[in-house]
């Protein structure tokens, strides 16, 4: 290739290079890359406006980058002094938001009062107690617990397992999740704990926390597979709780007749509680499901088929009258039975 020499160059042409080169260079885009580099860091941003980069990037946000709710931000920023703009939580979630909008919440809490739109997780990936912390952040636990014992057995047991959305939703479907607790250390009856991720990682030593209980790694768990690991001597300090979860998200709090029911829940074989599925926490502290066998879980971890046993009923009077009934039938083999240990010399001597 010939180059023409530099004076050759058309006089015509000299204003079209200079103009080039006064003209600034592109600045390349806003990334997210560069917005978390200060929004991650608490002394350049301080912590109002910190996000946690490690639960920002399990959120389905992330997925969408920042400019897709703060459109105004430009290359430029901050310097530019150009204000922040946010979308508003009804621009994506409108059907959610109607659900929400005719409640009676809607009056008191707006969507990132229980929602940090950095932090939101979807309801497969949080285990029950993080589906309750929205819920406490305005109901004390002891203030649910007194209102509910009015009417609930065991309202402390039952608040404690539960996710509130599991009878406070307009909810039809349930399914049942499963986590694996882990007993605390160095107590003989200590309480049962969700461990994280890096502590069953110590259990399963090393290897992948799923193959504690997807024995073959076919991404299924089995009502065989689910009875093995509830059995194995080797995971004494661990036991898997179920809950129930609905299957479908909702923002209609209202409660249906339905759950002040107890065959709702508590009953073994109706098929809408035969579909579970396994949470097992990630690195993250989010969790992953991963399904099990349609069947009855409860069946395959106690081998007590079509039995629940009933404890307190909803009446005072019928309690005692059940305790009384329970105490009578054990006084006639535990009397029979003391009486005969203490007797059992005199009955010797009249064998001889």
């Amino acid at each position: 290739m010939i180059m023409k020499p530099l004076s050759r160059i058309k006089i015509k042409t000299w204003p079209l290079l200079l103009l080039l080169f006064f003209i600034p260079a592109p600045v390349p885009a806003m990334e997210v890359d560069d917005c978390l580099g200060c929004h991650g860091d608490v002394e350049m941003v301080g912590a109002d406006l910190l996000i946690n980069l490690e639960k920002y990037d399990h959120t389905a946000h992330a997925q969408m980058g920042c400019l897709t709710c703060h459109e105004s931000v430009t290359d430029a920023h901050p310097d530019d002094g150009v204000a922040v703009t946010k979308a508003a939580c009804l621009d994506c979630h409108e059907e959610v938001g109607a659900q929400y909008l005719a409640t009676k919440h809607a009056e008191y809490a707006a969507c990132k009062d229980c929602h940090n739109p950095h932090e939101a997780q979807g309801l497969a990936a949080v285990s029950a107690p993080q589906m309750n912390q929205q819920c406490g952040t305005c109901h004390s636990a002891e203030s649910v617990v007194q209102a509910h014992q009015e009417w609930l057995p065991q309202a402390d047991l039952h608040i404690s397992a539960l996710p509130c959305i599991t009878c406070h939703t307009s909810s039809k479907g349930y399914k049942i999740v499963l986590n694996i607790t882990q007993k605390q250390q160095q107590r003989v009856f200590g309480d049962y704990v969700f461990p994280s991720y890096a502590d069953l990682s110590t259990v399963a030593g090393g290897k992948s926390i799923r193959s504690l209980i997807d024995i073959n790694n076919d991404n299924l768990i089995s009502l065989a597979e689910l009875r093995t690991f509830n059995r194995n001597p080797k995971y004494q300090d661990l036991r898997l709780e179920g809950t129930l979860v609905p299957s479908m998200l909702s923002h209609d709090l209202s409660t249906l007749e339905s759950r002040y029911d107890c065959t709702f829940c508590h009953a073994s074989g109706p098929k809408s509680l035969q579909t579970s599925f396994v949470a097992l926490p990630l690195p993250g502290g989010n969790y992953e499901q991963i399904a099990v066998e349609k069947g009855p879980v409860l069946e395959a971890l106690y081998g007590t088929p079509d039995f629940y046993m009933s404890g307190s009923t909803r009446n005072a009077s019928l309690n005692i009258m059940g305790l009384l009934i329970i105490c009578a039938g054990l006084v006639m083999p535990i009397g029979h039975g003391t009486l005969r240990f203490l007797t059992r010399k005199n009955r010797q001597h009249k064998g001889e």
